[in-house]
């Protein structure tokens, strides 16, 4: 087959696309590919910094505000929330609309809280108003599950895992920067003026826009399937990796979220101090997110998500000694370990879902280009939900640092919690995709799919 691009409905369509035949990859598939990469990279990253902004808005918000810590923390929980819902709808956008389209709707959308953010960030504004606000921008968390979707459907099972944790860690990357550029308005003009970032997003979200409406395709054989989608919904598989996406994601965005809040609460540190180290770690965990999609890919995911939750675990043991023992530089090195390791684990957690569907249907019998066919339907139908779900792991994060605080004015018992957390995710990981039972297929997390459930 070859990719045809031709206008229909008032957009660029391809009309034929077969990723998984090498010669129609290298003639002009993995081109074309590439490019649709790249700009759902630029789209999705500003998408992350428009949701993340409240866990730098918070920054800013002094005693003036009259906000105290819990009341800062259910903020930040508002934005996640609404960003997690969303990731729904804006799954099945990309099928309806076409990626490349709904790439431009959905940056164009991020004007909305940007704007609102511009106009309600001073004292004296109502605390409703904030949480409307706040949860205006959890349209910049459904970017993540549209671009991802669309990004899917452009790739071959083979170079999915590079292909998504590229996508996802580009985009991840958003919240570090945002932090970043916080750190340098709080530096320069100091913690009273955060219209000054808010302004420097509105020209960014327009040039992705406009970018996205240049050089991005749609794919006309992407279809919204309710079958898949009902199928989806029945499978176990589907809620098994949404949990463990909630310990690995779910981590990554809410401890993004939370962390500067929490230097400002437990550790007493000022803005400009908090802002000072909040980005490192969201910077790290982005980064290292492809690299945990390409580990996935040599030696499997479900190996490296195993391995990934058991160090989740010590990095919170080192977290919570240092919380009982108030040590900030310990501290700081546990925190930092845990962004690394949640970012190894959502790329290779990521990569497992086509592997698993397509695994599937090879052991039921079907042949190599039904079962791929097979595994990206199922997995296109998925990758919602479990995008969603796992973003409600933020939502618990951020909950739980603000029972913690509210009772006992330290994070120590929320530490506790996500200890357990990862000793289930790590657990049912090993039950279900790497244990080895006598007389039954094993999901593991090889490179190849074979019947035996090994492409996981």
């Amino acid at each position: 087959m070859t990719g045809t691009t031709a206008p229909r409905r008032g957009g660029r369509w391809i009309e034929r696309w077969d990723p998984e035949d090498e010669a129609f990859w290298k003639e002009s598939g993995e081109r074309i590919a590439r490019r649709n990469l790249l700009w759902s990279v630029v789209s999705e990253h500003i998408g992350f910094s428009v949701w993340s902004l409240w866990s730098v808005m918070v920054l800013f918000m002094g005693p003036e505000y009259g906000i105290d810590p819990a009341g800062k923390f259910f903020l930040i929980a508002t934005a996640t929330t609404v960003g997690a819902l969303v990731r729904i709808p804006y799954t099945f956008a990309v099928a309806r609309f076409g990626g490349r389209n709904w790439t431009v709707v959905s940056a164009l959308l991020l004007l909305a809280p940007t704007v609102a953010a511009l106009f309600v960030m001073e004292p004296g504004t109502a605390y409703g108003t904030f949480l409307a606000v706040a949860a205006l921008t959890g349209v910049g968390g459904g970017n993540f599950a549209s671009s991802m979707t669309n990004i899917n459907a452009f790739f071959p099972l083979r170079k999915k895992g590079w292909a998504l944790g590229l996508n996802a860690g580009g985009g991840n990357i958003g919240v570090p920067v945002v932090q970043l550029a916080a750190l340098l308005v709080i530096a320069t003009a100091g913690a009273g003026h955060p219209r000054l970032l808010l302004a420097v997003y509105l020209p960014l979200i327009v040039v992705a826009a406009v970018m996205a409406l240049l050089r991005m395709d749609n794919l006309a054989p992407v279809r919204n399937d309710g079958g898949a989608v009902r199928e989806a919904v029945r499978e176990r598989h589907t809620w098994i990796v949404a949990l463990l996406y909630v310990g690995t994601f779910g981590s990554f965005i809410g401890y993004s979220f939370a962390f500067g809040l929490v230097l400002q609460t437990q550790f007493g540190r000022t803005p400009l101090q908090a802002a000072s180290f909040t980005f490192v770690g969201p910077l790290l965990g982005s980064l290292i997110r492809p690299v945990g999609g390409a580990l996935a890919d040599r030696f499997g995911g479900a190996r490296i998500t195993l391995g990934a939750f058991a160090a989740m675990a010590a990095a919170t043991g080192v977290v919570l000694y240092a919380s009982l023992r108030e040590s900030l530089p310990l501290f700081l090195v546990g925190f930092t370990g845990l962004f690394v390791l949640s970012g190894i684990g959502n790329g290779s957690t990521y990569k497992m879902i086509p592997g698993i569907f397509q695994a599937q249907a090879l052991a039921r019998g079907m042949g190599g280009e039904a079962a791929a066919a097979y595994g990206r339907r199922l997995s296109g139908a998925s990758m919602g939900l479990i995008g969603a779900v796992g973003a409600l792991g933020g939502l618990g994060i951020n909950l739980a640092f603000r029972e913690a605080f509210r009772a006992s004015g330290s994070g120590t018992a929320a530490f506790v919690t996500f200890l357990g957390c990862y000793a289930v995710c790590g657990t049912v990981t090993w039950a279900v995709y790497l244990r080895r039972p006598a007389a039954a297929p094993r999901p593991d997390a090889g490179v190849e799919a074979k019947p035996q459930l090994t492409s996981v």
